[in-house]
């Protein structure tokens, strides 16, 4: 199939499942790391544009001994500042690649290609869901939403439209038929009101690959997502998970993270292996400006050789860095500060897409 005929939409035996295609987990070998480095007049950081920028470097700089670091740019431009915001921090960029392709805001999670793979030939595809920057909260989002086609013209790889608003951080799959995801965000009327649970469900195992959908319930105070699983529980194998807890009682955290707690311990996996839950800490509250910050151990980002974990100068840090430790012991655990980062309300899974490596 070419990629001209897979922008055909995708009839019942056509769709990416049906033809053999899945998205595989995070922790499978990927060929690079996808970001969308932020433009100095976008919204995501008022007045904190300069102060984030080493966060970014370093981010890159870690993945350097890991996997190539694929990085959209605006213009020319834009790519020298970037490259100047990595040199002046002396972070590695051998493995960097840039791509002049637009964006509004950084979140290349939530508005970048999904990629999935099979066996047979064209062997990877992207899945091009709709985006409307987390239900018209920010726009414009229009550079954002042409992300995945524009990469996958850069990569003449087939794509398929599902014609639903979804974004890559509001689910997360283990590779062999499952995914996690949450009804505050997925549900919610602001992304998909013509569309029923059931339908939901129907494009997800259509256009994922996905045969077990397991549905959290409200996400963290300050997630301006409606509830981005990212932010709450992921998988770290096929059937195990980890989750934020809230040990403050009086805490807005505390009721729905143990709800989600509760529910992952009655969940299974697709072959009805019950789920292996371990619990992640939530660091202390961070407010700027009167507005809390949905600062969250859960938003790492898995890599080939590392996982980049953020922290928050917190006590809670060195419980984050040894539950991970643990979950993957063949992998570097990257603590990186992001109490600057955390005001644009997401970290280093936000800011990331794996493009999968082919065996």
């Amino acid at each position: 199939m070419s990629a001209h005929t897979a922008h055909l939409p995708a009839t019942e035996t056509h769709t990416p499942a049906a033809l053999g295609y899945r998205m595989p987990a995070e922790w499978e070998p990927h060929e690079a790391t996808w970001l969308s480095w932020p433009r100095p007049d976008g919204i995501s950081f008022p007045d904190s544009y300069d102060r984030i920028t080493p966060t970014l470097a370093a981010m890159v700089d870690a993945l350097a001994d890991s996997e190539s670091v694929h990085i959209n740019v605006c213009d020319a431009a834009h790519e020298a500042l970037v490259r100047s915001h990595l040199g002046q921090v002396q972070a590695k960029s051998d493995h960097v690649t840039f791509f002049h392709i637009p964006t509004n805001e950084p979140w290349c999670r939530d508005h970048g290609p999904i990629y999935l793979t099979r066996d047979a030939a064209p062997r990877m595809a992207i899945v091009d869901w709709d985006y409307n920057a987390w239900g018209w909260k920010y726009p414009p989002f229009d550079f954002d939403d042409d992300v995945p086609k524009r990469i996958a013209e850069q990569q003449k790889l087939p794509i398929y439209f599902p014609k639903m608003v979804l974004e890559g951080g509001s689910i997360d799959v283990n590779g062999a038929g499952s995914l996690l995801t949450t009804k505050s965000c997925l549900l919610n009327p602001n992304r998909n009101p013509d569309l029923t649970q059931k339908d939901i469900e129907q494009r997800l195992r259509d256009f994922i690959g996905v045969t077990n959908i397991l549905w959290l319930g409200d996400g963290i105070e300050g997630d301006d997502t409606d509830g981005h699983v990212d932010d709450l529980s992921r998988f770290v194998s096929r059937t195990s998970v980890v989750t934020v807890v809230e040990e403050d009682e009086n805490d807005a955290n505390h009721e729905p993270l143990e709800t989600n707690l509760h529910a992952l311990h009655g969940m299974t996996a697709e072959d009805g292996t019950p789920l292996e839950v371990h619990t992640l800490p939530m660091p202390h509250k961070i407010v700027r400006d009167g507005q809390r910050l949905p600062a969250s151990y859960a938003n790492f980002y898995i890599g080939n050789a590392v996982v980049l974990l953020p922290v928050f100068a917190d006590p809670c840090d060195k419980w984050a860095v040894a539950v991970l430790e643990k979950a993957f012991p063949s992998r570097r655990i990257v603590p990186i500060d992001c109490r600057e980062l955390i005001w644009g309300l997401g970290a280093f899974h936000c800011l990331t897409q794996q493009q999968p490596r082919l065996p």
